[in-house]
């Protein structure tokens, strides 16, 4: 059984990608943790939009430099810069760490000048779940909220309670339900699962702002995606659900599939969207 260290380094290997010739990345710090900062060098993207991405990695591994290549593919639609955040991981750091770290880097964000309708904000599985969470703690923090989300197949259900826990159980590629499990308990070291900070599909999603949920039909957390989108259409949130056949958990991640291109290409089409009319109304 691998270690910790070594779970972090395979996944790595496994999914990290070159990035495109025409985005510079650079290292910084943000809400105190450090991050990866995306800009591309076509011209005319030098603008104010801001991209803030939450890597996945069942709270356990991923960095930001893995799922650097999805930030990049959401940059190419907007006018100015991404930034993907490196918060603390379990078991080093049980949750709150994680939601805490996130919190503090949109609260620095906001205080550096950056206009919250030129913000937008995106990850993928226990990254989207921090997306969810964030916003949530902003809201209730009396913060404005970003223009839109983007969610990819989010881990929202951290007691496994979804039925596709059962019915995806063997068609899933990459998880059985006791390896969700096996992460989902280091982070929460003893805590409540069912807490709506650490499953928001169990929370209360009024407030939040249009949300973009992608998902693939082969998935365990496929019914995490559906409930999320019931949950947030039911709390008046403007919410898209697609769920792609045939697809795995974060497909978009396959630099070489057809459907993960075009899912990114509607994401980010979606994010474009909503800063478009943003910036319209202002």
């Amino acid at each position: 059984m691998p270690n910790i260290a070594e779970r972090r380094e395979q996944f790595a290997a496994m999914f990290t990608r070159p990035l495109p010739a025409d985005v510079d990345s650079s290292a910084t710090t943000l809400g105190g943790r450090p991050a990866l900062e995306l800009r591309t060098t076509a011209p005319g993207t030098a603008g104010e939009d801001v991209l803030l991405y939450l890597h996945g990695g069942g709270f356990v591994v991923g960095s930001a430099r893995v799922t650097a290549h999805l930030t990049a593919a959401l940059l190419r639609h907007l006018d100015g810069r991404a930034v993907s955040l490196d918060y603390r991981l379990a078991p080093e750091h049980a949750f709150p760490a994680a939601p805490d770290d996130c919190l503090a880097a949109y609260r620095e964000l906001l205080d550096s000048g950056v206009d919250p309708q030129r913000l937008v904000v995106a990850g993928d599985s226990a990254g989207a779940a921090l997306a969810v969470v964030t916003m949530m703690r902003a809201r209730d923090a009396g913060l404005p909220m970003p223009a839109a989300a983007v969610l990819f197949s989010p881990a929202v259900d951290l007691t496994l309670s979804g039925a596709s826990m059962r019915s995806k159980d063997g068609v899933d590629p990459f998880f059985a339900p006791a390896d969700l499990k096996w992460l989902f308990d280091r982070y929460l070291a003893g805590g409540d699962g069912a807490a709506p900070e650490a499953s928001p599909v169990f929370a209360d999603l009024t407030g939040l702002p249009p949300l973009l949920i992608q998902v693939g039909s082969s998935e365990l957390l496929l019914d995490d995606a559906v409930r999320l989108a019931g949950r947030a259409g039911a709390d008046e949130v403007a919410v898209t659900l697609e769920v792609v056949p045939r697809q795995p958990h974060v497909f978009q991640l396959d630099d070489e599939s057809a459907e993960a291109a075009a899912a990114l290409e509607r994401a980010g089409r979606f994010l474009a969207t909503r800063l478009d009319g943003e910036k319209e109304d202002s």
